[in-house]
């Protein structure tokens, strides 16, 4: 079984044909998926994908493109919406220094609330970081001194410094089909060298489409393609990556169950 740890079922891109972008997901072994809050004011829409398909679970939270929209989500509104059943990670949040929609001041008081909702909850959160390396690894060991608190860098393309900084925090890493891009040997190589209890595979469907379907809309089926490139960037078969990444995802969304209602 392999797991799409990052998705975002929610956007347009799908609302015609969810179902069988599901089913499709199924048909490849996508045994879990995650469909992320980019809005906590439009999570309905988010909740509702998720209560539909029984291997479909959520996040709750505010991009850092939005954060500046949504100054007023903290951790207290985060964390009551959390308990829904089928609420098993905070975020995304983050800090994007490329693209800046949002103030970089908004984008790191909303990164601090989502992580405070982490450590209160206990449940993952789903970190976006772009162009900000720096920043975002003082502010996660700013806050890490303030209590532990578990996450993962999702769709990383940062450098190694900043893998590595988050491993040694007890984080994880995840890579989307970035990482089978011709130009992406650099990543391929931080990929390579961090611990294998501590990476994850993803899509961020709609968006970065591995090869062979770069350009194309992305869906979660397609996170084998970028299973098979991480495994042989570090050497091992694609049965031994996906045992070991579904094996870290439900270590880090452990509120995720193992096997489903209504499969038991």
């Amino acid at each position: 079984m392999l797991v799409d740890s990052h998705c975002h079922l929610d956007f347009p891109d799908f609302s015609t044909e969810l179902d069988a972008i599901i089913a499709r997901a199924r048909a490849a072994g996508i045994g879990r998926l995650v469909t992320i809050s980019t809005r906590v004011k439009k999570h309905a829409q988010v909740l509702a994908i998720a209560e539909k398909f029984p291997e479909v679970f959520c996040s709750v939270g505010t991009h850092p493109h939005y954060s500046h929209e949504e100054t007023d989500i903290d951790a207290a509104k985060l964390i009551a919406i959390s308990k829904h059943p089928k609420v098993v990670a905070i975020g995304e949040a983050g800090l994007d220094y490329f693209r800046n929609n949002s103030p970089r001041d908004a984008q790191a008081a909303s990164l601090r609330q989502h992580i405070a909702a982490g450590r209160e909850t206990g449940l993952p959160l789903v970190i976006h970081s772009r162009d900000c390396d720096a920043d975002m690894a003082r502010i996660l060991r700013e806050e890490s001194g303030k209590g532990a608190f578990p996450a993962v860098l999702h769709c990383f393309t940062g450098g190694r410094d900043l893998a590595f900084a988050a491993v040694d925090l007890g984080h994880y890493v995840s890579f989307t089909g970035i990482l089978t891009f011709k130009n992406s040997d650099a990543l391929r190589e931080i990929a390579a060298a961090l611990p294998a209890d501590r990476i994850m595979v993803e899509t961020d469907a709609p968006y970065l489409a591995p090869l062979p379907y770069r350009g194309k809309r992305n869906e979660p089926a397609y996170v084998a393609e970028t299973a098979k490139v991480l495994a042989d960037a570090r050497g091992v078969s694609a049965d031994e990556i996906a045992r070991q990444t579904t094996e870290n995802f439900f270590r880090l969304f452990s509120k995720v169950p193992r096997v489903l209602a209504d499969a038991a």
